[in-house]
């Protein structure tokens, strides 16, 4: 699928034309095309640093993001391939620690199309052949390597031998390809499994735990899921992890919300259960204070746009959330839960994509919500105003249609009210805030 990226340097942007002109292998999932483009290149995802491979249907992200802050408090030099990006597309591809800069992504992305040919790659599997090639010609000590989408066959599961597998929150998301159920979620997931390799997991539901731990003795991985081979818990304030290793305990993370202390015990675990790259104590503490990951509960304090949305309002806090599924809803609703004032709403500015489960994600937040104001997100198929009007009459909330950003924010800064405002349901239009903001992530 693209994602309509653009850049302001003249010759990325003539690569990412050719790249969204792409059209054979889009939306289809398989690792034939992405081994076939492989080869013409060398097969450079034969020659990575070791790798830590991650999967998930939410913290994914966040998980990577603690296992290169520790990684980097180490000293060690950090790959790293995540989706999708927010501002800029060379967000996706991390080399030594740095984004890729615009020179090195127009020419590895050029070499990648050169030979692309007739194998009718897509989209996502273009720009993993040029993560690889960046990363198999610049030294570095490790990899960590995001999966798109699934697991089983996702692009980036042509890596034969990671160091480490990891797999994060499982929940309903990308239906359409990964199958109707949790089970089948789940074994889409589990498929990053390979020969040998540890598999660390959450704790997951027994009958979805079952699952887990048949793919991984089909695959023969070692699986070591919470619960059994480790474990975790926040405690007067601190993040308590142990494991057959010993115990650390460690500050809470610095990303908002309840969710990430697990997610940084998830990546102190696959840190912990893999033995060729040594992280010690000192470095895994630091690792939940030195993680960032923007457009998760991130609050944007200053910039273009939250002058905008503060015009009337001064002192409004503005939160920004990427999540787009019933499990991002209630971890988002966990948070303002515990954060907000008794009687206090918020105020939501919202756009979604159509095949994202609108009142699935919303469910969770409905009673903190006082006010939806919707928009739609430019260049996708998504939720029209009609649809969330009809869901906030429903509920009882009122409900403002917009038709873009600029509009939306003019809106709601002319409000005297100071209630909290969540903008969320998508990544895509987490990107335009923070462009529009003037923030970004790097």
């Amino acid at each position: 699928m693209a994602d309509h990226a653009v850049s302001d340097d003249p010759d990325v942007q003539t690569q990412l034309d050719r790249l969204d002109a792409l059209s054979p292998g889009a939306d289809i999932l398989g690792l034939d095309r992405i081994a076939r483009l492989l080869e013409r290149l060398g097969d450079p995802h034969l020659a990575l640093p070791p790798v830590f491979h991650v999967a998930g249907t939410n913290g994914k992200g966040s998980t990577c993001a603690f296992l290169r802050a520790a990684l980097e408090a180490e000293g060690r030099s950090v790959h790293m391939f995540t989706s999708p990006h927010l501002v800029r597309f060379n967000e996706r591809i991390r080399l030594g620690g740095a984004l890729i800069e615009d020179a090195d992504l127009a020419r590895y992305l050029s070499r990648v199309l050169d030979v692309a040919g007739d194998v009718g790659a897509s989209f996502f599997e273009v720009t993993t052949a040029a993560a690889f090639l960046a990363f198999a010609e610049h030294p570095a000590d490790t990899c960590i390597i995001e999966v798109g989408l699934g697991g089983r066959l996702d692009a980036t599961n042509v890596i034969r031998t990671p160091l480490v597998c990891g797999i994060a929150q499982l929940g309903m998301d990308h239906q359409a390809f990964l199958g109707e159920g949790i089970t089948q979620i789940a074994a889409e997931k589990a498929g990053i499994a390979k020969p040998g390799v540890p598999l660390v997991t959450m704790d997951y539901e027994p009958h979805v735990a079952a699952v887990i731990a048949a793919k991984a003795a089909d695959a023969g991985a070692r699986w070591h899921p919470m619960k059994t081979a480790w474990d975790a818990a926040v405690y007067r304030d601190r993040l308590h992890y142990r494991d057959g290793k010993g115990r650390i305990e460690t500050p809470l993370p610095r990303l908002p919300g309840p969710h990430q202390p697990m997610n940084a015990a998830l990546a102190i675990a696959m840190l912990r259960h893999q033995n060729r790259l040594e992280v010690g104590e000192a470095a895994i503490k630091a690792a939940p204070l030195w993680a960032t990951w923007p457009a998760r509960l991130q609050r944007l304090d200053k910039g273009p746009l939250v002058d905008r949305l503060n015009a009337h309002a001064l002192g409004r806090t503005i939160w920004l959330d990427g999540g787009h599924n019933p499990a991002a809803g209630e971890v988002i609703a966990r948070h303002f839960a515990a954060s907000l004032a008794p009687g206090e709403k918020l105020v939501l500015l919202i756009g979604m994509l159509a095949n994202k489960e609108m009142e699935g994600f919303l469910e969770p937040l409905r009673d903190h919500i006082g006010m939806i104001h919707s928009l739609p997100i430019p260049g996708h198929a998504c939720h029209p105003a009609d649809a969330f009007a009809a869901l906030a009459a429903r509920w009882g909330i009122a409900h403002r249609a917009h038709d873009d950003l600029a509009e939306a924010a003019a809106a709601i800064g002319t409000g005297k009210g100071a209630e909290p405002l969540l903008i969320g349901g998508s990544l895509y239009l987490a990107g335009q805030v923070l462009r529009a903001n003037e923030q970004y992530p790097d």
